[in-house]
């Protein structure tokens, strides 16, 4: 929920119904992200502020979840946000607020930096992006029906793979009110 001006502090996940194969789910330690960036990528990184947006994710063309997995959603319910802000600018470096450790701040719903163009943006971002899930800053669950995750939003990315074609993931999901990034 990076598009929210309070973005979600933490979020519980629980498996009721998982696929025969496949349906992991990558988590990326982004202190570990910040942590291992030279000290002029940090100097650099600190000066930037994200624009995210909802339901439209810049890598599929704008399109929303529901344009881009036509047929494989409709049992998601997506919220009618409302009078709810969908577009928010954080700063990439955010330090949480409970260890005071730095972190990257970046996903899938940040669409280019704040001040910059969309191709001034593109390679930073990519860049950003690739860091934060290298192989040596992530960890994967398998899925187990009962299986139950919690993470802290503030210093944690996640990506659930898409890679059981006509199958069924069924999740109850808990996602705990946050705080505006600093």
């Amino acid at each position: 929920q990076m598009f929210s001006p309070h973005p979600a502090m933490g979020t519980m996940l629980y498996a009721k119904e998982v696929p025969s194969a496949g349906g992991d789910t990558l988590f990326a330690n982004l202190y570990l992200a910040y942590d291992a960036l030279s000290d002029g990528m940090k100097k650099l990184a600190g000066q930037l502020r994200t624009v995210c947006a909802g339901d439209n994710f810049k890598h599929d063309g704008g399109k929303s979840r529901r344009e881009t997995y036509p047929g494989q959603i409709n049992s998601m319910t997506v919220k009618d946000p409302g009078r709810e802000q969908t577009v928010s600018v954080h700063p990439l470096v955010r330090t949480h607020p409970e260890t005071g450790r730095k972190a990257l701040y970046v996903g899938a719903h940040v669409q280019r930096f704040d001040g910059l163009t969309d191709d001034e943006s593109d390679g930073l971002l990519d860049f950003f992006m690739r860091h934060a899930t290298r192989p040596e800053f992530t960890a994967r669950v398998g899925w187990k029906t009962g299986t139950m995750t919690f993470w802290d939003n503030r210093c944690t990315q996640h990506n659930a793979i898409n890679d059981y074609p006509a199958e069924t993931r069924v999740m109850h999901r808990i996602t705990i009110c946050g705080d505006m990034p600093f």
